[in-house]
């Protein structure tokens, strides 16, 4: 799963992921937690590319409540075709998260240790994702994402046996393409990122609490 991640390198967002957009709602994070609103790049159809802030957790056009519940943080890859909550954003409401980092636990003897995953050439890269429109009983519209999952690489292995889908820079057009509406020629494109091109360390329980967000959290924990 992927339930806390960072974005701190936020001075070319707009140039990485060719949005012509002045004042993007951007400010460097570090822990970033469910419920809180990010940065979400999109593209709908005949209209240019944007950035938005939306929130994490995504809520289902149809839900009764406008609460994400904890499960819709994340998606599962497999079968996300005909999951409820998913098949129709899967085809018509696809989106990048952008990130260049992200936290998981391993369990060990001395409780769920924190670990710091990241590409090695610490480039900012797009989480796969899914957003939804949710209109509350007083007509305000919600904006809310997931974060697609898969099966963990070999790096990730020991740490958990997920990871969320990372897209290669050349399959984020094809990703965020309105033209695409058949899931079958998206789907094939959520697999686990090559850990070779990946790099994970021990960090601070600090990290454990979602009001924390400060640099140190991703340091190592030789460094920290």
């Amino acid at each position: 799963m992927c339930g806390r991640y960072s974005l701190t390198n936020v001075s070319h967002l707009g140039e990485r992921f060719k949005v012509k957009q002045e004042n993007l709602p951007v400010e460097p994070r570090y822990n970033v937690a469910p419920t809180q609103q990010m940065p979400v790049v999109y593209q709908h159809e005949n209209e240019e590319r944007k950035i938005e802030l939306m929130k994490w957790g995504l809520i289902p056009f149809w839900s009764k409540e406008p609460k994400a519940s904890y499960s819709t943080i994340n998606a599962r890859a497999e079968g996300i075709a005909d999951k409820p909550a998913y098949r129709r954003p899967i085809r018509n409401q696809r989106c990048l998260i952008p990130a260049d980092g992200f936290y998981e636990w391993q369990k060990s003897g001395l409780g769920k240790l924190p670990f710091y995953i990241h590409l090695k050439d610490s480039e900012i890269f797009s989480f796969a994702g899914l957003y939804d429109l949710y209109k509350d009983p007083n007509g305000q519209i919600i904006k809310t994402y997931t974060i697609i999952t898969t099966d963990a690489n070999e790096l990730m292995a020991p740490i958990h046996n997920r990871m969320p889908v990372i897209l290669h820079r050349e399959n984020e057009e094809e990703w965020l393409d309105p033209a695409v509406s058949d899931p079958f020629q998206v789907t094939r494109l959520l697999v686990p990122f090559p850990d070779g091109l990946m790099e994970a360390y021990p960090v601070s329980k600090a990290v454990n609490s979602p009001g924390t967000d400060v640099p140190e959290l991703i340091r190592t924990m030789n460094s920290a």
